[in-house]
């Protein structure tokens, strides 16, 4: 049986069994999407970052290393795909158009695609900054497909997509409590002498018996010097006494990911790490406060700023305070919709859903890290996650 035959088989006994969302909300969003490409003069978008594909159409899978594409335009959806991922294909969307290609023959995936945009197609919206993107299939149907204009719109869907759906809210609630208990249970493990990979093997655990799906990231564990170090993870590294040991975890439900960073002393926490650690919280609190419909990403990003000024020279700080999370696939959560930073000129509106990543690292000493996933409401920021705010929460 080859790949067609497998497709057609599926087409009878899975088709769209694993899917997500029901229709209508599909509906709903690809009629969003379309009245963006309307109102930008765009005939047919190539979408090639998996999480667009995903919120368009459901298509999940762990490989997400391969070429895949979807093309959208005022009437139709072409979703195409190797051969090894047909099976997804068929058991998460309901896309009735599904175009395969050789695994091995990556050469052929341009002739389907030339033929979905010649017939309908002036202009072609692309995310030009995505690394899904590949420059052989772009410069392929460049050359193809001379009379078609190609135009960065790598921004069009998440437009769309910042603004969370109830059922959207509902997944990332439950992605909150997971990432909650397997934050719990892991706090609990730490002490002098166990080693980084030692805790953050209890926190996988966790996280997958609470219920998560394969995971965006995998639980990052660092302790002493080594937290002070932006996006490293465990190696090995045994835990001495009174060393804080820096947590970030995010557990994925249906794709959907809320994470929370936590840290958790080996013994008593120094007066030192104790001001750093008043530092986040004064921050979060400060952004808290200020997320809220009608008031800007810069405007939040500024009083957190000040909340922050007693520290700024002494500590790193990566300048995001917050970043929109939502459906993803590896290698990361952050969905990419919005940044919490200074400039940034959009308003808060109910449904986002911000990660507060605040750790603040004092270089080749330690870093301190706590964070909450957040809801904006009608009312203010609510906050999907409980972090315990203690360097000693057992």
């Amino acid at each position: 049986m080859d790949f067609n035959a497998y497709q057609k088989a599926l087409a009878v006994q899975s088709r769209g069994a694993e899917c997500p969302f029901a229709p209508r909300e599909y509906e709903q969003r690809l009629s969003s999407v379309r009245q963006r490409m309307a109102d930008d003069d765009i005939d047919a978008l190539l979408l090639t970052d998996c999480s667009d594909i995903f919120y368009l159409t459901g298509y999940s899978t762990f490989e997400v290393s391969v070429h895949v594409a979807l093309v959208v335009t005022g009437s139709s959806l072409l979703l195409q795909v190797p051969s090894i991922e047909m099976g997804p294909a068929m058991v998460t969307t309901r896309v009735p158009n599904v175009s395969g290609y050789r695994w091995e023959g990556i050469g052929e995936v341009l002739l389907p695609l030339i033929d979905a945009l010649n017939d309908s197609a002036d202009t072609v919206g692309i995310d030009a900054w995505h690394g899904s993107l590949r420059q052989g299939v772009l410069e392929g149907l460049k050359e193809r497909l001379s009379g078609v204009r190609f135009v960065d719109a790598g921004g069009l869907v998440k437009k769309v997509r910042i603004v969370k759906s109830q059922t959207e809210i509902e997944f990332l609630r439950e992605s909150a409590k997971i990432t909650m208990a397997g934050l719990q249970a892991t706090a609990a493990s730490v002490r002098p002498g166990v080693t980084d990979n030692d805790i953050a093997a209890v926190g996988s655990r966790a996280l997958i018996e609470g219920g998560s799906e394969f995971m965006s990231m995998q639980p990052i564990v660092t302790t002493g010097r080594r937290s002070s170090v932006i996006h490293t993870n465990h190696n090995r590294v045994r835990v001495e006494p009174g060393e804080p040991v820096f947590l970030e975890f995010g557990a994925a439900w249906h794709r959907y990911t809320a994470p929370m960073m936590q840290t958790v002393v080996a013994g008593e926490p120094s007066a030192d790490m104790r001001r750093v650690f008043d530092g986040c919280r004064r921050v979060v609190d400060a952004l808290l406060e200020s997320i809220k419909p009608g008031t800007t990403f810069d405007f939040a990003a500024q009083q957190a700023e000040r909340a922050l000024a007693p520290l700024a020279k002494r500590v790193f700080f990566s300048g995001v305070f917050g970043y929109t999370v939502g459906a993803q696939f590896p290698p990361s959560w952050v969905e990419g919709s919005g940044f919490i930073a200074r400039g940034g000129n959009t308003e808060f509106m109910p449904g986002m859903v911000f990660h507060l990543p605040i750790c603040l690292r004092v270089p080749g000493q330690w870093g301190i890290g706590c964070s909450e996933t957040v809801l904006v409401t009608d009312h203010g920021a609510e906050a999907l996650t409980a972090n315990p705010w203690s360097l000693n929460p057992v």
